[in-house]
């Protein structure tokens, strides 16, 4: 899948709409980075997004204009830049505001584990389930 390892661009409503029904679709977990072009503290982190990116493809990772898609900023309540929401299922299980390394780094270690965990135990019920039918 040519998007795995890496940030796709929301730059219109319908991919927006396309990107998260795909995430709710698949149940990965999904981090969106609310960001701006003017925004100094969004084009510092920018880079550490593309490398967790890479290092985490069992993890979708989205980045909004928010001067160019303003009614998905507004629709989320974003009010400061970056902001990263953590969406499972199309629901937000969690955020960063701010340009923050460590703690952007932590969460989306804990909930793609809690992710993959949720997929392991449901693969194991599958197996045990299908061994004693």
């Amino acid at each position: 899948m040519a998007e795995e390892n890496q940030v796709i661009g929301c730059h219109t409503t319908q991919a927006w709409e396309e990107q998260l029904h795909k995430g709710n679709e698949s149940k990965k977990l999904v981090v969106v980075d609310f960001t701006a072009t003017w925004c100094g503290p969004c084009r510092m982190i920018a880079p550490i997004l593309a490398e967790l990116a890479k290092k985490t493809p069992e993890v979708t990772f989205l980045k909004v204009d928010v001067d160019e898609l303003r009614t998905v900023s507004e629709e989320w309540g974003v009010e400061a830049m970056p902001t990263f929401l953590f969406l499972k299922e199309g629901k937000i299980v969690d955020k960063v505001v701010g340009a923050k390394k460590d703690e952007l780094q932590i969460k989306v270690a804990k909930h793609a584990t809690a992710d993959s965990a949720t997929s392991a135990s449901a693969t194991a019920a599958t197996a045990t389930a299908t061994a004693s039918a």
